[in-house]
């Protein structure tokens, strides 16, 4: 497959001045997002420096933008705390190598079996954690600041949300956030104010980002601490990643490569693990100004990558005197534009269960900033919710025939869910000598239905009565098969009968 499609006609103006404006949109965002985890804010930089040069050229998706973003970052802020940025960058290695394995086995769909509630649930957690994650910006050492300090520092982040928000509405051809930021810094400049900076959290001056191997103990408990996160930051970078590639297709009117995406994030995180990186994923918000730019195209990514660089090998002074405020005040912008609002407004429509579990990741991601456990819990909760409300949906009709064949007609899945509801169906003692379970609008789904089936089986042959099963689909009787060693079953040839199967 080959890296460029030089068929495709670039607008160079377009794509350089995109690449420029993303550039200055990504270096705030990720000095923010190194400095909410505890990295050093020169990690943040050379993620999104080769997050998004080896994304430009091996993605699934021009115009797509990755870099160090919050919703992978956040997944790694308690193991940070814990085991050090060593772990971080091992574990971000990790999870790149899990990024390919996805993308080469094609199992990015399944990424799609996390549910919209815990979606929700993760995502407002996550905008909670950044915004609470600022105020931690007014202390200074171990306490508050206070008085003037405070007083100049609050009016400087007011000044920048008020850019943020006033803007857009003069004009969208520069980002409002780069405006902000250019704006408080020059007067912060200007009037000489005494103010909390980036050089006063940590040097951003540095070179090429130089190969480190992690310096951790290769065995399986090292690997046992890494691989939940490896696995979460994976998972949160994949989906991310594959909802901003279909929103770049619905954009463009073209088609992305979902499974190379995979691939090409995966190498980029392995590239950070071994290249002093905080890893990252597709960014939502640098990839709408990318586009809006009028980028179509891998140049404007490249672009953006190699500026981001040239800024850290020879701009350090000058960023390292933007002030914290401007920072703070773009990153609660990012926290309220990250709250998913839309939940709050559906809330009143969505099944109780559905609340639930949105509260529970959200209450999980804010307190003890564990993504991997909050998505975990989720799913879980939303996999049990599912098999209940699935197994109280089988139910049964019978009726005896002319010949006095006694048949019971199931609804539902027969599953371990299910199975105590379907063994109330059956009266064995009053039924006749030959039964026929009709599987028509059922199906046999797992080892605990089998069992169920089997226990059926020998209870009418002790009463001296036959059981056959009937209309059993496809994938059914392979079940049943495959589990001949264990069951014994009459199961009705029914050669003319099939089962719509469901398309992949």
């Amino acid at each position: 497959m080959p890296l460029f499609d030089f068929t495709q006609k670039v607008n160079y103006k377009n794509e350089i001045l995109a690449g420029l404006t993303v550039a200055m949109t990504m270096i705030p965002e990720s000095l923010s997002f190194a400095i909410l985890a505890g990295f050093p804010p020169l990690v943040g930089l050379y993620a999104a420096f080769i997050m998004g040069l080896v994304t430009a050229v091996l993605g699934g998706r021009p115009g797509l933008v990755s870099g160090g973003a919050g919703a992978t970052v956040i997944t790694l802020i308690a193991l940070m705390k814990s085991h050090g940025i060593e772990y971080v960058f091992a574990a971000v290695a990790l999870a790149g190598v899990i990024q390919i394995l996805v993308g080469v086995f094609k199992f990015g769909k399944f990424i799609r079996l996390v549910p919209q509630p815990v979606m929700y649930g993760f995502v407002n957690g996550l905008a909670v954690v950044i915004f609470m994650s600022q105020v931690e910006q007014l202390k200074s050492g171990d306490g508050w600041l206070s008085g003037s300090p405070l007083y100049i520092m609050l009016g400087l982040v007011a000044l920048t949300i008020g850019i943020v928000i006033g803007f857009p509405k003069i004009t969208k051809a520069v980002p409002a956030s780069l405006v902000a930021i250019i704006v408080v810094f020059l007067v912060v400049l200007g009037f000489g104010i005494e103010t909390k900076t980036v050089a006063d959290i940590a040097s951003v001056q540095g070179g090429f980002p130089p190969f480190h191997v992690p310096n951790i103990s290769l065995n399986l408990e090292t690997l046992q601490v890494i691989f939940p996160y490896a696995v979460v930051m994976a998972a949160v970078g994949l989906t991310e990643g594959l909802l901003t590639l279909n929103l770049v297709d619905e954009i463009t009117g073209t088609r992305g490569n979902s499974n190379r995406e995979c691939i090409a994030q995966g190498t980029a995180n392995i590239a950070n693990g071994f290249f002093f990186g905080m890893g990252g994923c597709p960014m939502i918000a640098q990839t709408l100004v990318n586009l809006s730019a009028g980028s179509r195209a891998r140049l404007s990514g490249i672009i953006a990558a190699i500026t981001i660089l040239i800024i850290i090998l020879f701009g350090a002074p000058l960023i390292g005197m933007v002030p914290m405020a401007a920072l703070v005040g773009v990153m609660a912008m990012v926290a309220i534009g990250t709250f998913e609002w839309a939940s709050f407004r559906i809330i009143n429509k969505m099944p109780k269960q559905d609340i639930f579990t949105g509260i529970i990741v959200a209450v999980i991601t804010i307190v003890l900033h564990n993504l991997a456990l909050a998505v975990l819990i989720g799913v879980i909760i939303s996999a049990l919710v599912f098999a209940w409300e699935s197994a109280k949906r089988i139910r049964a009709t019978h009726y005896t025939d002319e010949s006095g064949v006694k048949h019971y007609e199931i609804f539902g899945p027969l599953f371990f869910g299910s199975v105590s509801a379907f063994n109330e169906k059956f009266t064995i003692e009053d039924d006749p000598q030959q039964v026929i379970i009709d599987f028509k609008d059922s199906r046999v789904a797992d080892m605990s239905a089998i069992e169920a089936l089997n226990n059926l089986t020998s209870k009418y042959h002790k009463a001296g009565k036959t059981l056959r099963l009937q209309h059993l689909s496809l994938d059914s009787v392979q079940l049943l098969k495959n589990a001949e060693a264990v069951i014994e079953v009459n199961i009705a040839e029914d050669p003319s009968y099939k089962v719509a199967t469901e398309r992949a």
